[in-house]
């Protein structure tokens, strides 16, 4: 009964989550080596190095003629400069020689007249306008420099990367090998999606979400599917993720209820155990992190949304730093005025979920209303959450404030 009281003691969530990194001591990331084509959302594993200028050369940026800028000094509409078209590989005074996009440069000549601004009668080019030197000319190494870096260890690769790093010669490159989170849900109460339920069963849907957001980050989850409200069998499952993955993440069993065993079954798996166990966050303020062997173990509420919240809060930064990131990958953010007031909880840091509109060039976030934390269907009607500081009470109508974004912005009317 003494487990009824309730959290005797709440943990600052910078304060656990030092606690918690402080005992992790993160390794390194292990490396492998992919093909561009298979490389989006990877995490880079090491700097990359320019072997060579970027362009190679000094090439046309246009379609058009490359000439000798001087010899295009006041040329206008009005007051054509006639060119004789040359196919030599120099370009001398007075010619011009046709050129396209993404050519090199011909000897002699430091600038290129786009095709619109001529006319071609006769082997002769009338040129009606006038060009500076280097105009419509990428010059070489004007978009990146030999020997310079243009990629970072522990960088998200998005499809711009990709290119730069193609257009530098590159067909493969080095990532952080994906970290194996297992996932696993308890509770006697939980059934599979998809299958018959019984009693006062309900479909276990923590466990698809969990995975989908560990896979959203990079991570590879593996499923350790759902384990009853028994220690046994708890501790059994823990044994496996613990033994095949490099972290593990449960969901329920977790409060301070006679069957929320997780924190226990933790407690008697190994060294440390159990780091933080109740967290001034609200809602998830019954999940605890903990280490075992070196390995990292969140466990999680089973209430969807204090899932989501411990998740963004203790996984997240977790996932991010076994990828080689410097810090935890940041979410967009817009500052949104508050459409009405929402209470905080002074002395817990609180997140509130609101969808965040856009009306005549400002952001605009409502709360989405709901009553505790099962309520899935706000994360799909909200696209943001305010984070309430632990030192406020609450947050006031027309206050602006930081919205992190999970989801997209509408624009409405």
């Amino acid at each position: 009964m003494a487990r009824l009281k309730g959290f005797q003691k709440l943990t600052l969530v910078d304060d656990a989550l030092q606690k918690w990194f402080n005992v992790l001591q993160i390794k390194k990331p292990r490396e492998s080596t992919v093909p561009l084509n298979d490389a989006l959302n990877r995490v880079s594993a090491a700097d990359v190095i320019a072997k060579e200028d970027l362009p190679r050369f000094d090439k046309s940026a246009v379609d058009g003629y490359a000439v000798k800028s001087q010899d295009t000094t006041g040329a206008s509409q009005f007051k054509p400069i006639t060119f004789q078209i040359t196919e030599s590989e120099e370009v001398g005074a007075k010619e011009a020689w046709q050129i396209w996009t993404g050519n090199p440069l011909p000897k002699g000549a430091n600038a290129v007249v786009m095709i619109e601004h001529t006319k071609k009668t006769d082997g002769k080019l009338e040129v009606r306008i006038q060009v500076a030197t280097g105009g419509n000319v990428s010059k070489k190494g004007e978009d990146v420099k030999k020997a310079e870096k243009i990629l970072q260890a522990g960088t998200r690769l998005t499809p711009y990367h990709l290119a730069l790093l193609a257009a530098l010669g590159n067909s493969e490159v080095k990532v952080a090998e994906k970290p194996r989170i297992a996932i696993l849900a308890t509770g006697n109460e939980l059934a599979e999606a998809g299958s018959k339920t019984s009693g006062n069963q309900i479909f276990d849907s923590n466990r698809i979400m969990l995975t989908a957001m560990s896979r959203e980050l990079g991570a590879e989850p593996v499923d350790l599917g759902i384990a009853k409200d028994d220690l046994a069998e708890i501790a059994e499952k823990l044994k496996t993720g613990l033994r095949d993955c490099d972290a593990v993440i449960t969901t329920g069993g977790t409060s301070v209820g006679g069957l929320d065993l997780v924190p226990d079954v933790v407690n008697n798996s190994g060294k440390p155990g159990v780091v933080v166990h109740g967290l001034a966050l609200r809602p998830a303020m019954p999940t605890a992190v903990a280490a075992l062997d070196g390995k990292p173990v969140v466990v999680l509420s089973g209430n969807p949304i204090a899932a989501v919240i411990g998740f963004e809060v203790f996984a997240r930064p977790l996932i991010c730093k076994m990828l080689g990131m410097s810090g935890e990958e940041p979410r967009p953010t817009v500052n949104a005025v508050m459409t009405r007031k929402v209470a905080g909880a002074l002395g817990r840091r609180t997140f509130v979920r609101v969808r965040v509109t856009r009306k005549n060039g400002e952001f605009l976030a409502e709360p989405i209303s709901a009553r505790g934390s099962g309520a899935i269907s706000t994360m799909t009607r909200g696209n943001g959450f305010v984070i309430v500081p632990e030192n406020r009470g609450g947050v006031t109508e027309g206050e602006v404030l930081l919205v992190r974004l999970f989801g997209n912005v509408e624009e409405v009317s």
